[in-house]
């Protein structure tokens, strides 16, 4: 019996691009540069397969390779040159570790001729990256290219789902190889034994408050709707982690919200008075126990299953009742066997968050960002994803939007400024059929906005809304509660965004009041849709205005004793 034929010669840098492409990889992100031209000319002779998306920085690049991996389930794919650009991609690598996303940087790397010399721009990228990322290597030698993306993909989808970085020395690149490619990877599905799977029915059934948490990434919709029959079956409330809403139908009568710190009271004590928490493929990271305030380290008050596709998570900060180390497939499949038990009934009517929340009021001021963010939840469709960074603003879109499944949001657990932007763009390139909005704050927008060009690049329509007033607002908020009347370095001078948007050939228009926004959003839309470019509406109010709930001066009284504080 003969072995496969051997291809014939290649560059390393072609071997590279057709070994991802066996894999099944149709788009790339990148900032070119010098240290990988053959990886860029394999990318050429597939431009008709394989998308290469030409990014303005390298944190973008790397964010939008990060959300494509949330998206898809499989690595992003992200190259970026050596030195400043790998340095400067180091936000997405990050994103994507704490985010528990596959993603896959490539980074230029200095020749093997001049290493070790601190030549022009070489880092270590072994030592850099490697707080940062599940693995970080550099391929030496051409013919090793298959084996070492085969184990990168390995690595980056398995387990606990996570970056790899792959260093590439150019002369590596520029030799010839003749290594056959690897066949795409299958990624290992580990599943609850059947005594599990018992074990958890019996302490559903015994329990008085149970409580489902969901979270943590390469969910599939047979999963999530398997998780969510399982749900109906045992009558169970269900709420997801920090930044994973998407997980679960938030209009469903079963749920009960996104653990936070800023989930309304009504949910908060759903949660907060749960006897038992199955934390299903979630890490138990300080936003989602409430800084460990409901799941407590070492030791919960409460009955806890953790069921996580790592076996290494299981137990590292909160000991479990029951751990069980399966994929989140694997577990549904599992839980979609299990029944009830004949003759028990659910004990537990009312402790969904049937009751809706309290109206928010009306923000100070003439533009009301309640009744906007309401106008935009109203007015999406059904193929839609909002898309958001981090800051006070990103509660405006989780107060009022109800995410019905997976694709419909995209936000960084890690609180990342600048996300919102190049997720958008990833989003858009993912279904240029879906609507995608963005919500982004001033200062947020300003770590990313160069991306605007990439999105008018690649005829992207998306809408993004800039909430202007003036403020690092997370961190204004902070200050006014922990050195109250002391605020420094928080304010900003912002461009007029709406002539910024114009000057990229995009849509841009400024909005100040209730009355102006709903039309200027709509004609927003529908640039977005029928020109396919991007449209900004730069929000424009009162500083004051810190929550969709609170103002600065409020908090300022109550300090001074002037109010009682609210309950």
């Amino acid at each position: 019996m003969t072995g496969a034929a051997q291809p014939a010669p290649r560059s390393g840098g072609e071997a590279l691009i057709a070994q991802l492409q066996a894999f099944g990889v149709r788009r790339v992100f990148m900032v070119p540069g010098e240290s990988f031209l053959p990886c860029i000319d394999a990318l050429y002779a597939r431009r008709d397969t394989m998308e290469s998306i030409v990014c303005r920085q390298e944190g973008g690049a790397a964010y939008m390779a990060e959300a494509h991996g949330k998206l898809t389930g499989q690595p992003g794919i992200c190259f970026v040159s050596r030195g400043p650009g790998a340095t400067n991609a180091a936000i997405g690598v990050h994103t994507a570790r704490e985010d528990s996303t596959p993603m896959i940087l490539f980074i230029g790397q200095v020749g093997g001729d001049t290493a070790d010399r601190q030549c022009f721009q070489e880092v270590d990228y072994r030592a850099m990256y490697a707080p940062l990322a599940k693995w970080v290597a550099q391929i030496e030698r051409a013919d090793r290219i298959p084996e070492y993306l085969a184990r990168a993909w390995t690595v980056a989808t398995s387990g606990r789902p996570g970056p790899v970085v792959l260093a590439l020395p150019e002369d590596m690149l520029a030799c010839l190889t003749s290594a056959p490619l690897a066949a795409p990877p299958a990624t290992p599905q580990a599943c609850p034994t059947p005594t599990d799977m018992q074990r958890l029915r019996q302490m559903i059934e015994t329990a008085a408050k149970p409580l489902l948490l969901l979270g943590g990434s390469r969910w599939s919709d047979a999963a999530r709707t398997a998780i969510r029959d399982f749900a109906l079956r045992f009558d169970l409330p269900v709420a997801t982690a920090w930044r994973r809403l998407e997980l679960f139908d938030n209009d469903h009568p079963n749920f009960v919200g996104q653990v936070s710190a800023s989930m309304p009271a009504h949910q908060k004590r759903v949660v907060m008075d749960s006897d038992l928490v199955i934390a299903l493929g979630t890490r138990l990271c300080e936003p989602t126990t409430l800084n460990y305030e409901w799941i407590a380290s070492p030791t919960p008050r409460q009955t806890l299953v953790h069921i996580h596709p790592d076996a290494n998570e299981i137990g590292r900060l909160s000991t479990p009742a029951l751990g069980i180390a399966a994929s989140i497939d694997g577990f549904a499949q599992a839980a979609a066997e299990v029944t009830p038990t004949p003759g028990w009934q659910a004990r537990r009517s009312g402790l969904h968050a049937a009751a809706p929340a309290p109206a928010l009021p009306p923000t100070p001021g003439p533009l009301d960002l309640n009744a906007a963010a309401r106008h935009v939840a109203a007015s999406l469709p059904a193929r839609a994803c909002v898309t958001v960074g981090a800051g006070n603003y990103a509660l405006y879109a989780h107060r009022h939007i109800a995410f019905k499944g997976l694709g419909s949001q995209l936000a960084p657990a890690v609180g990342a400024m600048g996300y919102g932007l190049p997720a958008a763009i990833a989003a858009k390139l993912h279904d240029r059929d879906a609507a995608v909005i963005c919500f982004a704050g001033d200062g947020c927008f300003q770590m990313t906005m160069q991306e605007v060009a990439t999105a008018v690049q690649h005829q992207l329509g998306i809408v993004i809304l800039v909430f202007n007033n003036g403020l690092y607002g997370t961190i204004r908020l902070h200050q006014e509660r922990a050195y109250p009347g002391r605020a420094l370095a928080t304010t900003l001078v912002n461009p007029d965004f709406a002539l910024l948007a114009q000057s990229y050939g995009a849509f841009g228009r400024r909005v100040a009041s209730t009355e102006d926004f709903a039309p200027a959003y709509d004609a927003a839309l529908a640039y977005a849709r029928e020109r396919r470019l991007p449209a900004i509406l730069d929000l424009v109010y009162d500083a004051d205005i810190i929550l969709p709930d609170r103002t600065l001066s409020q908090m300022q009284a109550e300090k001074a004793g002037a109010t009682e504080p609210r309950a």
